[in-house]
């Protein structure tokens, strides 16, 4: 009886195509990971979901409706994970409030650029779901991005955690230098490998610089030299996932980011960096002529994908990313062995192995 059932099943929900999706096959790893790392931390994340919910609310009605739809909608959460792990590891097991309020305050700094970024894309879109400016048009989605960006930098400034405010100040300002610099340097096309580390470093890697050095000011805020060697551990790891989501671009697995992507917007990315230094003046002048002209045929794209993946641009950026990874578990090698060190261990690796 129950075969049979289980058979219709299948059969009407298709699930044994559902499990050949690469991209869903990715969402199960990803999930299957993402526990073994939040393991240690497991009793903290869970309560602090129900903190960050709180940090989340307000009087007016509609904002409740939107932050509640966004609690509903969370991602992988990496960045309260980096906070809590961090902090355990150098504490030896322990957190405090700080730790959560630091936790809450990146999180909602984190969500407000993810808002702020969907109305500056115009993107529909946001981790499967609709964005808050497709729901609720562009004006709300400014507004609700401001407000979770106050909300953040209140809880610090409510419970004096001015070292902590600190922190995640200099993380925004340079998230939104990071993002002009790749508009200013994007309408020339004439980014170098150097200016690239310099974006990626502001636009990705300072938000998870701040979760780790946050984690480790939260609990041991006399250690200056301690908050900076995680705030560095952070800013490699930062880099390493940044081009990761480099060469997701040039990958043809369904990861749920169409192929492309970034030529289309003429983005500078790390592979074409490298094929634009490392080919002949002839062969720079058709990949500038086709991102800056023909960036939305799809037939040329791919073209420039190709001859991106021959010139071994992919090779390069891997290399790269590899380095950063390497560069990262060497600041945490002297740390004492434990399981949060073993989680966020297994965190770098998973940054540059992941399918999405």
């Amino acid at each position: 009886m129950f075969n049979n059932l289980d058979s219709k099943l299948t059969k009407r929900f298709k699930v044994k195509k559902y499990f050949s999706n690469p991209f869903m096959c990715g969402i199960f790893e990803v999930m299957k990971i993402t526990e073994q790392i939040k393991e240690p931390i497991a009793y903290e994340m869970e309560l602090f979901e129900k903190k960050f919910q709180l940090a989340m609310s307000s009087k007016v009605a509609l904002l409740n409706r939107i932050t509640h739809y966004i609690v509903n909608r969370k991602g992988k959460q990496m960045r309260p994970m980096f906070v809590f792990l961090t902090a355990k590891m150098i504490s030896g097991g322990t957190v405090n409030d700080r730790t959560y309020r630091g936790a809450s305050v990146i999180e909602l700094i984190h969500t407000a650029t993810l808002v702020h970024d969907d109305v500056v894309d115009d993107s529909n879109k946001r981790r499967g779901f609709f964005s808050i400016n497709a729901l609720w048009k562009n004006k709300i989605g400014v507004l609700v991005g401001d407000f979770l960006l106050s909300k953040g930098l209140l809880l610090s400034i409510d419970n004096n955690d001015f070292d902590l405010l600190k922190i995640i100040s200099i993380a925004v300002k340079e998230m939104s230098e990071g993002e002009l610099l790749q508009i200013e340097k994007a309408r020339k096309l004439d980014i170098t490998e150097d200016i690239y580390y310099e974006i990626i470093r502001q636009k990705t890697a300072t938000l998870i610089a701040a979760c780790c050095s946050l984690g480790a000011c939260a609990v041991a805020p006399e250690k200056a030299k301690t908050i900076e060697k995680m705030r560095k551990f952070g800013e490699l790891i930062g880099m390493a996932f940044q081009i990761k989501d480099d060469l997701f671009d040039y990958t043809e697995d369904a990861i749920g980011k169409p192929t492309g992507i970034d030529i289309k917007e003429q983005k500078m990315t790390l592979p074409l960096i490298h094929t634009l230094n490392n080919c002949t003046s002839k062969e720079k002048s058709w990949i500038i002529n086709s991102i800056k002209n023909h960036n939305k045929d799809k037939k040329r794209v791919k073209e420039v994908i190709a001859f991106v993946k021959n010139q071994g641009g992919l090779t390069y950026a891997e290399q790269k990313m590899v380095q950063f990874q390497q560069e990262a578990l060497l600041l945490i090698q002297d740390f004492p062995e434990s399981i949060y060190k073993d989680s966020l261990i297994l965190m770098v690796n998973y940054v540059i192995e992941r399918k999405i």
